[in-house]
């Protein structure tokens, strides 16, 4: 047994969609999120960037005494992921990825959209995976630009959001999806707003409760639970705005948790 936090890291606020799966299925765990908004979106930045900056808030998370981390971020997953584990050999390290597989599995179609980043799109490991599933499925995939800097201040519903999800989605409906893959964990903040916009034409993959469930098995694996009858303390920093953060972690998952602003690692610029 082990009381002591998760790290659960993103690059600005999609990581909290991941928390609050972790949240319901580890009631008794204290998560450390960290927001590196001062760098956000990672998803049209360099991948030598990415890996920098994913090393220095993971050496972070790990100074702070944290027994497992979680790479909420699927750009600093695809381009960081080995380093952060070959760094840190000893400690859990869950990564996440665009849900293909399930996908692939659950279309009736044969026919699959992916909403990632751009980053993501065009990454080693995320193209490897497609070229498995190429047999499986077909996949119409877009790169959600300007997504993340809405969600970032708070917009999932607004005319101008729907309107670029409407040139987002429309390739892939009338390619005959039936399937939508959130590349990205901000996108999961939007699924009702998509659902709003097309209906049940699209069943929605979001990997936030595989994220979870493999977490709660690894934390098993190495017998690192907290107790049952711990009292979770969470804390939550951002390395630019912790009343942003604060104030989105309200509007976006109803808590009202104290934030704070914390330097990490150098001030990089991509």
């Amino acid at each position: 047994m082990n009381p002591s936090p998760i790290g659960v890291f993103d690059s600005g606020l999609g990581g909290l969609s991941v928390l609050r799966e972790i949240r319901a299925l580890l009631p008794h765990e204290s998560l450390l999120y960290v927001a590196d908004s001062r760098h956000a979106p990672y998803g049209e930045k360099p991948e030598s960037f990415v890996e920098s900056r994913t090393l220095d808030v993971c050496e972070w998370l790990v100074a702070q005494g944290c027994k497992a981390l979680v790479i909420a971020c699927n750009t600093a997953t695809m381009h960081a992921v080995q380093a952060v584990r070959a760094r840190f050999t000893t400690l859990p390290v869950i990564g996440v990825e665009p849900g293909l597989k399930p996908a692939a599995a659950a279309s009736r179609s044969k026919v699959v959209g992916v909403l990632a980043t751009a980053n993501t799109l065009k990454s080693d490991k995320f193209n490897r995976l497609l070229g498995t599933l190429q047999h499986a499925s077909r996949f119409v995939c877009e790169a959600g630009l300007g997504l993340v800097p809405m969600i970032e201040q708070g917009d999932i519903d607004s005319a101008a959001m729907r309107a670029r999800l409407q040139s987002l989605l429309a390739p892939m409906l009338d390619a005959g999806a039936d399937t939508l893959v959130l590349g990205c964990t901000h996108y999961p903040f939007l699924t009702q707003t998509i659902r709003e916009m097309v209906g049940d034409r699209l069943t929605i993959v979001d990997t936030g409760v595989a994220i979870a469930r493999q977490l709660a098995r690894k934390l098993a694996e190495f017998d690192l639970a907290a107790p049952s009858d711990a009292a979770p303390r969470d804390r939550y920093v951002s390395t630019r705005d912790a009343a942003h953060l604060r104030a989105m972690a309200a509007a976006l998952l109803g808590v009202d948790a104290a934030a704070e602003t914390v330097t990490i690692g150098t001030d990089l610029t991509a």
